[in-house]
């Protein structure tokens, strides 16, 4: 069975210059296998309830600005799925989460930058779901956990953010520097609730972790990490696939729930 995957996308320049993290995820689709469809979160599509995307073949949406050429010239034309969609959805509703479909999205670049590099062929249909940031992070664990029998039917569940997000402090002159003493407070503290399964204080994160607000200001690229989680099942391994810092205070941390 798959495995539930929280990946960091951090920023767009990720698809074309050399990091830790680039490298991890350039490799992480051969680790992994290949699976018959994916499933994304990403925290830059939110919608008052879940809704999934249902292209024929997806849109590779641009959305970021001020950026290299090549950025814009990049694209990503995975199929999509109508039943994967569709048999989402379902589980959804089963969980008292009526969702709804969204035929016009396409795939934002918190879905496919990741994608392009773990399955640069985009050949695997990907449908990807919203988030429904002033519900928090309990309704993403929930929406995680409908999604978990998707994992025995070849669908391989990922949720796309960035493990602390403050754009306003990242350190631009210094790419490599190394994590602040607060960035590595709230990174530490999080894996070792995620490894504890510490579900209810998960929930309640932005209360007890250290610095949550801090790196955390509004958390919509905290949210797929939840999903992941909760589709990862109650009691399953937590493995760390990868941690690395760039600019002092964005964490590119990566982990698997199976």
């Amino acid at each position: 069975m798959l495995p539930a995957l929280f990946i960091s996308h951090g920023s767009p320049m990720l698809a074309i210059e050399d990091s830790a993290a680039r490298r991890f995820l350039a490799g992480l689709g051969t680790r992994l296998g290949r699976p018959d469809a994916i499933v994304v979160a990403s925290g830059h599509w939110e919608t008052p309830v879940p809704a999934l995307n249902a292209m024929a073949v997806n849109e590779t949406i641009h959305d970021f600005y001020g950026f290299p050429d090549a950025l814009y010239a990049l694209d990503y034309p995975a199929p999509g799925s109508r039943e994967v969609a569709n048999r989402a959805a379902e589980l959804l509703g089963e969980a008292a989460l009526p969702a709804a479909i969204a035929p016009r999205r396409g795939l934002d670049h918190g879905a496919w930058m990741p994608l392009l590099l773990m399955y640069p062929e985009a050949d695997i249909p990907v449908v990807q779901i919203s988030l429904q940031h002033h519900l928090g992070p309990a309704h993403h664990i929930a929406v995680g956990r409908a999604l978990a029998p998707l994992r025995k039917e070849g669908v391989l569940v990922i949720g796309s953010g960035t493990f602390t997000h403050n754009l306003g402090l990242m350190n631009r002159a210094e790419p490599d520097s190394p994590p602040t003493p607060d960035t590595l407070a709230f990174a530490q503290w999080m894996d070792a609730a995620l490894r504890e399964h510490r579900t209810a204080d998960l929930a309640d994160y932005r209360r007890q972790a250290p610095y949550a607000v801090r790196h955390h200001p509004r958390d919509e690229h905290l949210l797929p990490l939840f999903v992941a989680y909760g589709a990862g099942g109650d009691g399953s391994q937590v493995e760390r696939l990868h941690d690395s810092t760039s600019y002092g205070t964005q964490r590119m941390d990566a982990y698997a729930f199976n």
